[in-house]
């Protein structure tokens, strides 16, 4: 992987279209239940506060009508006000409003606004490519069919002719499909190229203020990217598919497992679909990593900031895992696995 050129790299460049990152949702910042260190606490339970909501308020009306509640299917007529001390009118109005803005998004409207929002955010999907040319396939398909992102392919070894798919697929789509080869096969078959080292060279190969980390194993069904680098948009760090938060944060009988957390805001969150500030990513990856699995919450406790889940269901699904080597797997994730409660022990 050495011998593939990075000419382009512009992590101490501010990126143009991210507000800052929340800093008082950083690590160490009250409340977060995440520290100085970039590790994750037992987090305290947070309000789940919805994410990709930019520009909301304040916004610029297209123009007054008359009654805009009937057109939601309820009551709103301008010429009754009622008795503003009312509580079963305010009540009324708090229901109203959440009904409003669940169809909303029933209809689609949030998501409309989210896309226009992020329109200018430059933003890249980062796959590894070790195998399982099919679901390879798949997955790059759904990204091109339901994205605008870019789509950046690192291949280990042409493992069963995935690589061969990706060339396929690029000369298809070259303005939106880059690939690299090289002939280093992966760590768990025996070869020299590691998770951590390929993931460094894939985010040393982008030039997007966004990059998603996506496994082949994943495809989308729908725009699942626009929440996510939306909500990256709007202050997060990272946002993902998959949130978790540590054992025995709520169950003490939860064992060594991980929960499942979100939405809102999350402790930590997987790498199976993950859109992350790239020069952030650059900063927090554990190059060290030979394996996958666990490192991608090593990766987003190392991250310096607000970590999310979309209140939206996102429309992903997941072919299969893609298993190795059981004694190979337990091994690696139990050394990585390590790592990540040598950062949840408190400073």
């Amino acid at each position: 992987m050495e011998s593939i050129p990075v000419s382009a790299v512009t992590d101490d460049r501010p990126p143009a279209h991210l507000r800052p990152a929340r800093t008082d949702e950083i690590a160490g910042a009250s409340g977060t239940g995440r520290d100085t260190a970039g590790g994750a606490a037992v987090p305290t339970p947070a309000r789940a506060t919805g994410v990709g909501t930019a520009g909301t308020k304040g916004r610029r009306r297209e123009g007054a009508r008359g009654n805009p509640a009937a057109e939601f299917g309820f009551s709103g007529d301008p010429g009754q006000h009622g008795d503003p001390g009312d509580d079963m009118l305010h009540a009324q109005r708090v229901w109203d409003g959440t009904l409003a803005t669940n169809r909303m998004d029933d209809l689609g409207v949030n998501a409309e606004r989210q896309r226009v929002e992020t329109k200018d955010v430059t933003a890249s999907v980062g796959l590894l490519v070790d195998g399982w040319p099919g679901d390879v396939r798949a997955c790059v398909e759904s990204v091109l069919a339901y994205t605008g992102c870019m789509v950046l392919a690192l291949d280990l070894g042409n493992v069963e002719g995935a690589g061969d798919v990706l060339d396929v697929l690029a000369g298809r789509e070259p303005d939106r499909v880059r690939v690299w080869h090289v002939v280093e096969t992966p760590h768990w078959l025996g070869g020299t190229a590691t998770w951590g080292a390929a993931r460094a060279k894939l985010l040393q190969l982008d030039t997007a203020e966004v990059h998603v980390f996506m496994d082949t194993s994943v495809v989308l069904v729908g725009d699942a990217l626009t929440p996510l680098i939306a909500a990256v948009q709007e202050g997060a760090v990272a946002a993902g598919w998959k949130g978790r938060k540590p054992p025995g944060a709520e169950r003490p009988d939860s064992g060594a497992e991980w929960l499942e957390a979100g939405p809102g805001k999350v402790p930590a969150l997987t790498g199976d679909l993950m859109a992350v500030r790239r020069s952030a990513a650059v900063a927090a990856l554990p190059e060290q990593a030979r394996y996958g699995a666990d490192a991608d919450l090593e990766l987003s406790l190392r991250l310096r900031g607000e970590l999310v889940v979309p209140r939206t269901r996102l429309p992903v699904r997941q072919e299969r895992v893609h298993a190795v080597a059981d004694d190979y797997r337990l091994e690696e994730s139990h050394r990585n696995h390590g790592r990540v409660l040598r950062m949840l022990e408190p400073s």
